[in-house]
């Protein structure tokens, strides 16, 4: 007798659109969040495409029948022209001091924060609150109830030891604007670099102490190169607001006395001026600038980020 084998039966097909495939789950999972992408699409990018469009025309609202299309004419102006480019110098200057002293400021105050010590917790809010107040209300508060040269409180204090009463908005106006911004900007520095110190490994913090290391030494081989990471990320973060401030070169100076900056000029065009091409241009140059500045501040945080995941 010959022993006979049986073939094993054919596996069955597996019909798999009874299965969602991974495709349709995953648009599943991204369905909910459809709505808000399209309305950040028409609330963000089709107006600034709008803006990119009119910033290549002759566009005066005075005049809609006389636009013409004048290619990079807009742009060459507003670097050629002698009050836009003083404008330019302006943001500049007026970001980058504000960024530099809020974030010293910040820094000392993290650094007091940092210790325990009764009310600390009471102490942390108040500094926090200046952040919190509505941009134009801080300026506001600024001019009327520090500045005025009549009933302001600088000019009081100056009253009540003898000394001279200045008129602060008119005879320094771009340092007045930066201290309104900076007594705004320091609690956010300092909450960054609050969250940096209470990083640290305390470990190597004691070992250090234990070896006879001094406050300085600590602070300056150890606790300044941790914070790098945070105060490229406070200071990216404050020029990309800072650049695009308005309610306070708007609200204290009206623009005058030097204090003009790119923001403001872009209104000045735009509503004064009617002058929408110019404006235009001028707006897409704050945006390609505060991308610029966005995309170092999105490298910091992923760098932070892998840091933490690393640590863990």
């Amino acid at each position: 007798m010959t022993a006979t084998t049986t073939a094993p039966p054919a596996a069955l097909p597996v019909h798999t659109s009874a299965q969602p495939s991974a495709r349709l789950r995953a648009w599943a999972t991204r369905a909910p969040l459809l709505p808000a992408l399209i309305f950040m699409i028409l609330v963000t990018q089709l107006p600034f495409v709008a803006t990119l469009v009119i910033s290549f025309f002759d566009w005066n609202a005075l005049y809609p029948k006389a636009r013409h299309f004048t290619g990079l004419d807009n742009y060459r102006q507003v670097l050629t022209d002698a009050d836009l480019r003083h404008s330019v110098w302006t943001t500049v200057l007026l970001t980058a001091t504000v960024v530099l002293a809020s974030l010293v400021l910040g820094l000392l105050l993290a650094l007091l924060l940092d210790r325990r010590f009764p009310g600390r917790g009471v102490v942390r809010t108040l500094l926090i609150a200046p952040f919190l107040v509505v941009p134009v209300a801080a300026a506001l508060l600024w001019k009327h109830v520090l500045y005025n040269p009549e009933y302001g409180l600088l000019n009081g204090l100056l009253h009540y030891v003898g000394g001279p009463q200045p008129d602060w908005i008119s005879s320094t106006p771009l340092l007045a604007v930066e201290a309104s911004l900076v007594w705004q900007w320091t609690p956010f520095m300092m909450l960054i670099l609050l969250a940096g110190l209470q990083s640290r490994d305390q470990q190597q913090m004691e070992a250090a102490r234990v070896d006879g290391a001094s406050d300085w030494q600590i602070f300056r081989h150890l606790t300044l190169p941790h914070l790098r990471r945070y105060l490229e990320l406070g200071a990216l973060l404050g020029s990309i607001y800072i650049v695009q401030n308005f309610d306070a070169v708007f609200t204290l100076t009206s623009g005058g006395l030097g204090t003009a900056n790119l923001p403001y000029t872009v209104y000045q065009s735009f509503y004064q001026a009617h002058e929408n091409g110019l404006a235009s241009a001028a707006g897409v140059l704050v945006v390609i600038g505060s991308i610029v500045i966005a995309t170092f501040a999105l490298r910091v945080v992923s760098s932070l980020f892998r840091e933490e995941v690393s640590r863990a």
